[in-house]
């Protein structure tokens, strides 16, 4: 070290016991001048922590005493700003024409609010201030005792002073514990009618507050480094803005009718008359989201003042849906990016998160509940898309995809599956190819003028830090955020299933995957390759930009031999991958469930972790909210599908789930979990998987199932009115995966249900009879 020019700055013992000490730690340098070094005297280790202070490095660090600048929205306030909305004379609202009718509202309605939520200055809290509140004087004495007899041991360096030492410390850890769990509690207890509080405190303990996003002070884009706060935001919006239209000029053109595939609908929409109530009842629904729209409101205020407006918000609705046009001022857009992963100075690194207008919401609420209605009476929608639809979801998708896998399988064929991935679906999707549509569909008149309005004119900036964009107009896509938007995606892309009529196709918005059948591989494929064109062909003249890189194969198949099989789309070939993860769930060619219970197993470990870290601070009822919270979605999600899977790849999901249930009971190590769970009121894994599993067969039972769901599912046909009669049908099976499928154990779970049961009269009275029978076998277990 010497010969390399660098030389040692600790000198004293870095590691002392009561026979040896050792300088084992230490920092070298080469740099000479005024250099402060040493050790700490702590014994948060048996190694004492070394230091080096270089004089030219050091920085003043000046707290920033600058005032936050907040709007006022103390309970008094709202109340005030509430009561002058009642007060206020709304007659120059009612007016015939639309725009100036709301503008006039909201002039009125942000100039009380700005009378009485007025902006007022805080002060930052002093985070180098902060300490640990469970910490009484008491206690911080004991501390400095305790501090006293370590360095007492490391100045005599005997064995009775080691073990003076080490007796005070280990009592006062225990007492420590003991105050801090006792405190957490007594917290926990006082707020436990809150559950943003009561997740604030556990997030406390868990070290998990948030801390804020920040955005860098500079951004590279062609090679040069952009500083100023203002070109910033401004790069951001036209990032944002271009992203579609960019991705549609690479689209190749086709000369097509884009609507010849789709049946005009005879039947036309009415818009039903909008009533004051249907108002409330929306605004009641909609969730309480703190995010402020460009008007800086948020939808929590507008659920305190709504009755106050409703009368002219009402009237501005009706007079919306009346004309067929949608408020101009509804259609800004606040974006805030948010940063997904790579380099952080770089703009296609984060995408935009976009705050609309709360009363913009409420209006498309009231179009959508017409909209669905109308689709739902006239099954315009597809029954293969299971996206953003009633009684749908991903665990129905996925337990279709795997019906039909599991099909092929037991009759000895080949299932080939193209996992089709789009770029910015929601930024490229063309106005006028949609509107073309709806008119097929039947949103016609004033309805189809209504969606026209609400997609043209739009537009948006961007806001980091109080610095605002410049306004830019948007030409293509839904807007990001909005409650209309989905259902427009929906019927845009409603028609892909008939692009090709021998691939079938299992959609969840803009998740598609498409797939045929065969016993003879090589032909398999050929289909595939030709009719994938005819698709590739529709997504050209619709618009919409297939990503080739990421876009996937998989051949399914029960043999255990490796097939060859090659695909390719225009020249470019397409990768085939043996497992890939579709709606959140890893499947694998052979339909095991293998990578996706390995999964499911690393992110139990790392919650037990938590759980385990936590167990001293927090008490049982803290202990089971986060056990409910973190360990519960990750064991359940889609558990339908493939809870039943090798009991081999199980059995790790299992172990964990009992030692989470001991940690959450402060039980030992090797506790029987029967006892705990019945404790605690919950189910353990197999049970957690024959519930959920039953379930799905009630939704089968009431015929609630989507389509193509339901039809798998036959009752037993009967003249008389037998007990047998609620029965499902058994279909046949040959392999262990279509064994294993809800077609086959659910109705083998269901037939052996009691009748009592079959006809609850709700699924949730059905889930709380099934859980009593379920919880009954640890008591017949004890």
């Amino acid at each position: 070290m010497e010969m390399a020019g660098l030389c040692p700055m600790i000198t004293k013992p870095t590691r002392i016991t009561s026979h040896s000490a050792s300088i084992i730690d230490n920092i070298y340098t080469n740099i000479y001048g005024e250099i402060i070094s040493g050790i700490f005297i702590v014994d948060v280790s048996d190694h004492l922590p070394v230091f080096l202070i270089y004089e030219k490095l050091c920085f003043d660090f000046v707290q920033d005493n600058t005032p936050i600048v907040i709007r006022d929205k103390s309970s008094k306030a709202l109340e005030a700003f509430k009561e002058d909305l009642k007060k206020q004379n709304w007659d120059h609202v009612y007016v015939s024409n639309l725009n100036d009718a709301y503008n006039s509202f909201m002039t009125t309605f942000i100039t009380l609010y700005n009378k009485n939520c007025k902006m007022i200055k805080i002060r930052g809290q002093d985070k180098r201030n902060t300490h640990c509140p469970w910490m009484t004087n008491g206690l911080k004495n004991a501390c400095k005792k305790k501090n006293y007899l370590y360095k007492l041991f490391l100045k005599l360096r005997t064995k009775d002073a080691e073990v003076k030492y080490k007796k005070y410390k280990n009592k006062l850890v225990s007492i420590i514990r003991i105050q801090k769990k006792d405190y957490y509690t007594k917290l926990l207890d006082k707020n436990k009618n809150s559950i943003r509080n009561t997740w604030s405190i556990i997030n406390t303990v868990l070290h998990k507050n948030k801390a804020k996003s920040y955005i860098p002070n500079y951004f590279t884009k062609n090679n040069v480094d952009i500083f100023g706060k203002e070109e910033i935001v401004n790069e951001f919006n036209d990032f944002f803005v271009n992203t579609g239209p960019t991705l549609s000029q690479h689209i190749p053109k086709v000369n097509t009718d884009n609507d010849c595939n789709i049946a005009e609908n005879v039947n036309s929409i009415f818009l039903e008359r909008v009533h004051g109530n249907e108002i409330l009842s929306i605004v009641n629904k909609l969730a309480n989201k703190k995010s402020n729209d460009y008007t800086d409101m948020n939808m929590l205020l507008i659920k305190n003042i709504i009755d106050a407006v409703i009368e002219p918000f009402t009237y501005i609705c009706n007079l919306s849906f009346t004309t067929g046009l949608f408020p101009d001022h509804m259609k800004v857009a606040k974006i805030i990016p948010l940063f997904k992963k790579g380099n952080k100075n770089d703009f296609s690194n984060y995408r935009p998160v976009a705050l609309l207008s709360q009363f913009s919401k409420v209006l498309e609420k009231l179009f959508v509940i017409r909209l669905n209605k109308f689709i739902e009476t006239y099954k315009i929608l597809s029954p293969s898309q299971y996206g953003f639809r009633a009684n749908h979801s991903t665990a129905t998708a996925l337990m279709e995809l795997t019906e039909e896998i599991t099909n092929a399988m037991d009759n000895k064929q080949f299932l080939v599956s193209i996992f089709v991935d789009l770029q910015k679906a929601f930024d490229t999707l063309d106005h006028e190819i949609l509107l073309q549509k709806l008119y097929k569909y039947g949103i016609r008149g004033v309805a189809h003028q209504w969606v026209a309005s609400y997609l043209k004119d739009r537009s948006q900036f961007v806001e980091v830090n109080d610095t605002k964009s410049n306004f830019c107009n948007i030409t293509c896509g839904v807007p990001q955020g909005s409650v209309l938007g989905p259902i427009l995606f929906l019927l845009y892309v409603n028609d892909i299933v008939s692009a090709s009529n021998v691939l079938k196709c299992i959609l969840f918005a803009d998740d598609t995957t498409l797939f045929y059948t065969g016993k003879n591989i090589n032909e398999v494929l050929q289909t595939v390759e030709n009719e994938f064109q005819k698709v590739l062909h529709w997504f050209n003249a619709n618009k919409l930009s297939i990503n080739i890189n990421k876009t996937k194969f998989m051949v399914f198949t029960c043999k255990e031999k490796d097939i060859g099989a090659r695909l390719s789309i225009q020249g470019l070939e397409i990768e085939r991958v043996h497992e890939v993860k579709f709606l959140g769930v890893l499947i694998d060619e052979h339909l095991t469930w293998k990578s996706h219970t390995e999964r499911v197993k690393t992110k139990l470990s790392q919650t037990v972790a938590v759980l385990h870290k936590v167990k001293e601070s927090l008490n049982k009822n803290a202990l089971l909210l986060l056990y409910n919270s973190l360990i519960i979605p990750h064991l359940t999600y889609c558990i339908e599908v493939w809870g039943n899977a090798c009991k081999t790849y199980l059995d790790p999901i299992c172990i964990l789930q009992k030692r989470a249930l001991r940690v959450v009971n402060g039980s030992g190590y090797r506790a029987h979990t029967n006892p705990i769970s019945l404790q605690l009121g919950t189910l353990k894994f197999n049970e957690l998987v024959e519930l959920n599993v039953l379930k799905c067969m009630y939704k089968a039972h009431q015929k609630t199932l989507p389509e193509n769901l339901q039809n798998r599912f036959k009752k037993k046909e009967s003249k008389y009115n037998l007990r047998g009669s609620d029965f499902f049908c058994k279909p046949k099976f040959r392999t262990k995966p279509k064994e294993r499928c809800i077609s086959v154990h659910g109705v083998n779970l269901w037939n052996s249900l009691e009748c009592e049961i079959k006809t609850s009269k709700s699924i949730h009275c059905f889930k709380k009879s099934v859980k009593l029978i379920l919880m009954d076998r640890y008591k017949d277990a004890m």
